[in-house]
């Protein structure tokens, strides 16, 4: 089933926040709406500023067949990885953590 804007509006997306160093305030962004930035010169104006450009940006996107990417899922990630080192490190973190734990 095709979704529709509101489909999208309801997702959540994740939304990265700078400071503007060279302006002051805050931009806002959804990384993986990709162009859909905002401003404000508080975090809270910013982050409502992004709600407004989002669903203009899905708009767009819906309008022009720009095909809109879901957001991701933390059911997507596991939360392990696998980390490769000397085994001299390796030693002297074991070491370390015997002398500090608890």
């Amino acid at each position: 089933m095709k979704k529709t804007i509101d489909d999208y509006v309801k997702m959540k997306y994740r939304i990265e926040i700078m400071e503007d160093m060279d302006e002051g305030g805050f931009v806002a962004s959804y990384p993986e709406l990709p162009g859909c930035i905002s401003c404000g010169d508080t975090i809270e104006s910013a982050v409502k500023n992004l709600m407004d450009a989002k669903r203009a940006w899905l708009e767009a996107a819906i309008a022009e067949g720009i095909e809109i990417q879901e957001p991701d899922s933390l059911e997507d990630y596991s939360g392990q990885f696998k980390l490769r080192m000397p085994r001299s490190l390796h030693r002297a973190l074991a070491f370390h953590s015997k002398e500090h734990s608890c």
